[in-house]
């Protein structure tokens, strides 16, 4: 492999915190692979933990980012020597495809090809709130930001928007009120129903009624997450068919007055309403949503507690608000947790496995690791520093869609089946959103997202293909050969949430006129 670092993420980023990308190398369970010294592989049995790889790979410090102006690689693309934003990097080996691009800070999304040339773009009322999705007729379903001044937190958004290929707007579905408001991710389900992540306004009498402790309200109020179910209806309308919300399912141990008083690690079915890593409003940050169809599940990832959920959505709206029903018998309890036992009052902090992470998604069938979760681990405020990885996870699932804890009281696994990070690990950092995608080819797509850095990396490591995005504040396009401008907190303007790649032969794309029409910069 290639080890000299041929672009540096320190000419166009804040100094003293990037570095140049160098390659990884996976040791795979029952691969001949030669491992390099600096690679761990790690097994452990019983109570259901499963073998675990981890790739130490070349960083690219927060932007997650491999080097390359001038030597992009052996792939088809032509990559200026000078190149500093745009398509860094293209090998064979990457998946192909198109990469849909929706720029934090831009009122468009684009369709780019492997080469980083724009064939499509959409045209929107205002800035996603937060993720956009290409959907299998070619539609674009999208959430956006709306005004007011209520819900002022990091992925507030409001509306539901769906847009056909040409940019028309087909589907309108507002959910922002002062006392409501969508935000961060929706999922379209099966049934062409829409899930959506939501605030709900709490007053601090009604959080100190649930149990809340009264130091833990520093803004007076609380905004605990629910999910809707919402059937599109009409151009600008829609009815919600199912609700879950995290309220119904709480226990604390500070008043015993209250009748959800109890003993959380007795209890880790229930979301305890004292534990928080700080008294901001927003307790649980939810920042991303999936779902399963075999088990009638959904994931969740809530940010603020270092955590992902696991609910049944087979149950009735009824069922979701208590404690029994569906098809687990368990209402809308959670059903599995994992990455911070202490939630639940198992263990301690050398127990923590997520940092603030995003993305918490099942691979879905057909692809490498299928049935497992892939979530971007963004590792702020780890104990040994911050840094981002990738991890797998294998579930203590059966066939029945039910999880078991390990003996000693938490939810398995004990370690990842499948991980990457850098070498050294600070290196690939991401302090917030992001997210990553397993690929056909066994490639997995990572999106790091606070600095706009697009990367595919193979199963054995090594780092495929590049991209980072030119948009920055406003949309405004940084010209190649030009930095990324920063903002005054000097974080980087090319934000990216999330971004998605999509074969070649994605139906979305059948018929659809992809020729290059030259790239963003």
């Amino acid at each position: 492999m290639n080890q000299t670092p041929i672009f540096t993420l320190r000419t166009y980023l804040p100094a003293g915190i990037f570095a140049p990308f160098a390659f990884a190398l996976l040791l795979a369970c029952g691969s001949d692979i030669d491992a390099p010294s600096d690679s761990t592989t790690t097994a452990s049995g019983g109570g259901g933990a499963t073998s675990s790889t981890t790739i130490n790979g070349g960083a690219g410090g927060s932007g997650g980012s491999v080097g390359t102006g001038g030597d992009g690689g052996e792939g088809l693309c032509t990559i200026p020597a000078n190149a500093t934003v745009g398509l860094l990097k293209h090998t064979n080996d990457s998946f192909g495809g198109y990469t849909l691009l929706a720029p934090n800070g831009s009122t468009r999304s684009y369709l780019l090809d492997e080469c980083g040339q724009v064939v499509h773009q959409w045209q929107h009322g205002s800035r996603p709130g937060q993720s956009t999705y290409l959907l299998e007729n070619g539609d674009l379903l999208r959430a956006e930001k709306v005004g007011g001044m209520t819900f002022q937190a990091g992925g507030s958004g409001g509306r539901v928007v769906r847009y056909n290929w040409e940019g028309d707007t087909l589907w309108t579905f507002a959910y922002s009120t002062d006392t409501y408001r969508q935000h961060h991710d929706v999922e379209l389900l099966p049934n062409g129903n829409v899930l959506l992540i939501a605030w709900e306004k709490k007053t601090a009498a009604e959080a100190t009624a649930a149990g809340r402790d009264p130091s833990l309200l520093a803004q007076n109020e609380l905004w605990p997450d629910h999910i809707i179910e919402v059937v599109p209806e009409g151009p600008a309308d829609g009815k919600i068919v199912w609700r879950w919300n995290s309220w119904d399912h709480l226990i604390q141990d500070h008043d015993p007055n209250q009748a959800n008083y109890g003993v959380p690690s007795e209890h880790p079915e229930l979301i305890d309403i004292n534990f928080a890593n700080n008294g901001n409003a927003d307790w649980l940050h939810i920042n991303s949503i999936d779902y399963n169809a075999a088990h009638d599940q959904i994931i969740l990832s809530a940010h603020n507690l270092n955590e992902v959920w696991i609910i049944d959505h087979s149950t009735t709206s009824s069922e979701a608000a208590s404690h029994q029903g569906g098809n687990s018998g368990k209402g809308g309890d959670l059903l599995y947790r994992w990455g911070n036992p202490q939630t639940y009052g198992a263990g301690t902090s050398a127990d923590e496995r997520l940092f603030g992470q995003h993305d918490a998604q099942w691979i879905g069938n057909g692809l490498s690791g299928a049935g497992e979760v892939l979530i971007f681990n963004n590792g702020a405020n780890r104990p040994e520093g911050d840094y981002s990885t990738v991890e797998q996870i294998a579930l203590p699932v059966d066939a029945n869609g039910q999880y078991s804890l390990l003996p000693d009281g938490f939810f398995g696994p004990t370690d990842p089946t499948w991980l990457y990070k850098a070498e050294p690990a600070t290196d690939f950092f991401s302090r917030n959103i992001s997210g990553a995608q397993r690929l056909a080819n066994g490639n997995t797509m990572v999106c790091s997202g606070a600095n706009g850095t697009l990367f595919e990396v193979s199963e054995a490591g090594d780092v495929v293909w590049q991209y980072l995005s030119p948009s920055g504040a406003m949309g405004q396009i940084v010209k190649q050969g030009e930095s990324i401008p920063t903002n005054n907190q000097g974080e980087p303007t090319n934000q990216v949430f999330r971004a998605y790649r999509y074969a070649a032969d994605f139906a979305g794309l059948a018929g659809r006129d992809l020729t290059p029409q030259g790239t963003l910069e």
